[in-house]
């Protein structure tokens, strides 16, 4: 099967990098440092590299946005509104299970499966992904506490201008203006961005030895949302909006990508806490086994 042969090395890699750390054979300021060049250096020029060749003008078509947030708002509103009833307070769990890892998963995903030039779909998305949700999820704390917290500004401005972002940008400049750059430019930004998918995979694995599978039904819930419910609800509206085969399969790949460890900034205990890493950890694993099956349902 061409998805499993395609999903098996990317896995492969973040394991790798998993045992790497786990076994202690890398010292934590290598993984630092890695971790850094990664999501300040190499990240950012793939990004880069490869908006600024894309065509931009179908890749920002409003019916992708909606396909792929409309979805996202459903989970995220629905997810919150019964954990609110449940606790009485704001929590990061329909954050958890609306919020995939787009970049370090989905990248790798949908250029081994579907193509590099199909990449122009996915960061249409990922422009909005972090700004739209962490944004959406400081609102709601400020208003669902009840305790007169405000909206972090600084944080949310944060969230947009950080180096993945500034590559997106700065790539759409470059082809929106469409600037000449010198061959050795993009000869040097080609072999920056060749380093980024194994560096970001093996990182991710690194991360994720820091975590601990905790059980419990909440945990289960999300992991279920969020490798089942979310894409399925993806595909019928990418569907129902009319999206092209390619499309589709980019927002379903997306959708289906294992839950970003970045919520876990928005954990504020330690119940939380344990749920959220344990959510990451859970459905970075089974999504071994949920992606192939979503490609299989999709034809690819």
């Amino acid at each position: 099967m061409i998805a499993l042969q395609a999903i098996v090395p990317i896995f492969l890699l973040v394991a790798l990098g998993y045992l790497l750390s786990w076994r202690g054979w890398l010292a934590a300021e290598a993984v630092g440092g890695l971790s850094t060049m990664t999501f300040k250096l190499f990240m950012p020029t793939l990004l880069f590299t490869g908006i600024a060749r894309a065509d931009l003008g179908e890749g920002l078509a409003p019916g992708l946005l909606l396909a792929y947030f409309v979805p996202v708002l459903a989970v995220f509103v629905l997810v919150n509104l019964w954990v609110h009833r449940q606790r009485g307070s704001a929590s990061p769990l329909g954050l958890t299970a609306s919020y995939s890892n787009n970049v370090l998963i989905g990248i790798p995903l949908v250029t081994t499966l579907l193509g590099a030039d199909q990449l122009v779909y996915l960061f249409a998305v990922l422009v909005f992904h972090s700004l739209t949700l962490f944004s959406l999820q400081s609102l709601y704390v400020a208003l669902g506490q009840g305790d007169g917290s405000r909206v972090d500004l600084r944080g949310l401005l944060k969230s947009l201008f950080n180096p993945v972002i500034n590559g997106l940008l700065l790539g759409a400049l470059v082809n929106g203006l469409d600037l000449p750059l010198p061959a050795a430019v993009w000869k040097v930004a080609d072999w920056l961005a060749a380093a980024a998918l194994p560096c970001a995979l093996m990182v991710l694995g690194m991360g994720l030895s820091r975590y601990r599978l905790h059980p419990s039904t909440a945990v289960f819930a999300l992991t279920a949302i969020k490798l089942l419910a979310f894409p399925a609800l993806v595909w019928w509206c990418s569907g129902l909006l009319g999206l092209n085969e390619a499309a589709r399969g980019v927002l379903l790949l997306m959708a289906a990508c294992p839950t970003g460890v970045n919520v876990l900034a928005f954990a504020t205990t330690p119940e939380d806490n344990r749920t959220l890493g344990s959510a990451v950890f859970l459905s970075t694993v089974l999504a071994v086994v949920s992606l192939p099956l979503w490609m299989l349902l999709a034809g690819r």
